[in-house]
């Protein structure tokens, strides 16, 4: 069953403070509790509905850090989020409302920190989306890497953490595999392949499923994955020399 169904619809009567309460509120009529408590982990259900509101409203914010709203950068936010077209209507009210709002993306990104504390494998997957957003006009521009930046700051990832998402980006010919394994060229391999073992399984697509992070979305974490593996068979080869 698709995340997109009900999406609005289906925080009624759910416990979200905040800014995403007070986002929502106004798109329900005030139907969202405004409870000062943030939510965690209570039902897979709406762990998957934060992660999609998640998405959508950093998309938002995101699409105009550079100052102008890309064709490019609304079409990759439908298609990564995969959002069908019977749903486009109530998702756009949510990213346009998100976009036009005086709010900045701090407030929000402090309270996604929140909901997914303890959990930074899915805090490290919205960053990797965001990224995919930002790529989709051809480049990530200064203020766009900025603000990546400093989401993935309020969420606690360090720069080791953020420097790797970012170079995990990039084609296996091109990235730098310590970079990606979170270590230096001075470690030992032994080091590095601990590094490797924990990086695997923190993204394993199965792990993040299990976390809230919607099936619609996990095809980044895949490519994450892929990353992980050439850089651990590059350092390999590296160290074997």
């Amino acid at each position: 069953m698709s995340i997109w169904g009900s999406l609005i619809g289906g925080m009624i009567g759910f416990s979200l403070g905040g800014p995403f309460g007070m986002l929502l509120g106004s798109l329900l009529g005030g139907k969202i509790s405004r409870s000062r408590t943030g939510p965690r982990f209570q039902a897979s259900a709406q762990s998957q509905r934060i992660f999609a509101l998640s998405l959508i409203v950093l998309s938002a914010k995101l699409s105009k850090a550079d100052g102008q709203v890309s064709r490019e950068e609304l079409i990759a936010v439908k298609d990564k989020l995969k959002i069908p077209e019977n749903e486009i209507d109530q998702v756009g009210k949510i990213f346009n409302k998100a976009k036009e709002e005086s709010t900045g993306y701090e407030p929000y990104a402090k309270q996604i920190a929140q909901f997914y504390q303890g959990h930074i494998n899915v805090l490290e997957e919205v960053i990797n989306i965001l990224f995919y957003i930002a790529e989709s006009d051809g480049k990530v521009s200064p203020s766009e890497l900025t603000m990546i930046e400093n989401i993935s700051k309020i969420f606690g990832l360090t720069q080791a953490q953020f420097n790797s998402i970012r170079e995990s980006r990039k084609g296996s010919d091109k990235l730098n595999p310590y970079i990606v394994l979170e270590s230096n060229p001075g470690d030992d391999l032994q080091s590095i392949r601990k590094k490797y073992l924990k990086l695997s399984k923190e993204n394993h697509p199965d792990l993040l499923m299990s976390k809230g992070v919607p099936q619609e979305v996990i095809d980044e974490s895949k490519n994450k994955m892929r990353a992980i593996n050439s850089a651990w068979d590059q350092i390999q080869k590296l160290k074997s020399n």
